[in-house]
C-alpha cells in the first residue's frame, strides 16, 4: 500500500513539475533580463567624480594654453592649433595641397582632428586619434573632455608630423558633420572680430582686456 501511494505521489509530481516548469522557467529568464538592464554599481561610485575630473582638467589645460586660446575654448568648445607653413615638397598626408599654404585645425574634445584651409574655410581630412583615460583605480576608455583637448593640443604643438603619421586619416564628414565644422568657423571668424573689436575700444580707453 505504502508502495502505490509513493509511485502515485511520484506520478503526480513529475506531471506537476512538466505543467509548472515552462512557467518558472520563464520567471526566471525575465528576472535575468531585468537584472541585466539594471546599471552596474558599487559601493564606492561617486556621481560627482567625472564633474570634479572635468574642473581639474580645465583648470590644466588653462595653464597649458595661451590666454586666447584659453578664451576661444571656453567660449565656444574647441580649439584651433596652426599647421606649419610648408615649403618645397609635401611631406605626409596633412601636407596634400598645402604646398607653401598656411593651414590650422580644429581640436574638439573626443572627436577626430578636423584640417582646414582659413583663407577659404576648405575642410581638408579628418584625423582619429584616441587617449585613453590611465588614471587608477578608475581608469576608463574616455579622458574628461579638456583633458582630451589638452592631450591632442600638447600633441600637435610637441610633434605634428608624428600625430599625423599614426592616426587614422579620413576624408572630411566621416565623423564629423562637414555642416557642424563650417558652422563651428564662422563662429570662430565672428568670435575673432567681435575679440579685436573689443580689444581696440578697451585699448583706447586704456584699459587692460579681461582674460
Amino acid at each position: 500500500m505504502v508502495l502505490a501511494l509513493s509511485a502515485i505521489a511520484i506520478v503526480v509530481l513529475a506531471l506537476l513539475w512538466d505543467v509548472c516548469w515552462p512557467g518558472v522557467a520563464e520567471q526566471i529568464e525575465r528576472h535575468k533580463a531585468r537584472r541585466a538592464r539594471l546599471p552596474v554599481t558599487d559601493f564606492d561610485h561617486d556621481p560627482g567624480r567625472e564633474r570634479r575630473a572635468e574642473q581639474r582638467a580645465r583648470t590644466l589645460l588653462r595653464s597649458c594654453v595661451n590666454e586666447e586660446e584659453w578664451a576661444m575654448y571656453r567660449d565656444l568648445g574647441f580649439l584651433r592649433v596652426w599647421g606649419r607653413t610648408i615649403e618645397g615638397p609635401e611631406r605626409g598626408a596633412a601636407r596634400r595641397g598645402l604646398r607653401g599654404a598656411p593651414y590650422a585645425y580644429l581640436v574638439y574634445p573626443h572627436k577626430p582632428i578636423v584640417a582646414y584651409l582659413p583663407q577659404t574655410r576648405r575642410l581638408l581630412n579628418e584625423y582619429c586619434v584616441e587617449f585613453p583615460d590611465e588614471t587608477r583605480p578608475y581608469g576608463s576608455p574616455r579622458l574628461p573632455d579638456s583633458d582630451d583637448v589638452l592631450a591632442k593640443w600638447m600633441a600637435l604643438t610637441a610633434d605634428e608630423e608624428r600625430l599625423i603619421r599614426e592616426s587614422n586619416m579620413h576624408l572630411p564628414g566621416r565623423q564629423v558633420d562637414t555642416k557642424h565644422v563650417q558652422r563651428d568657423l564662422w563662429r570662430l571668424s565672428e568670435w575673432e572680430r567681435q575679440r579685436a573689436a573689443r580689444e581696440r575700444r578697451e585699448a583706447s580707453r586704456g584699459t587692460v582686456p579681461a582674460p
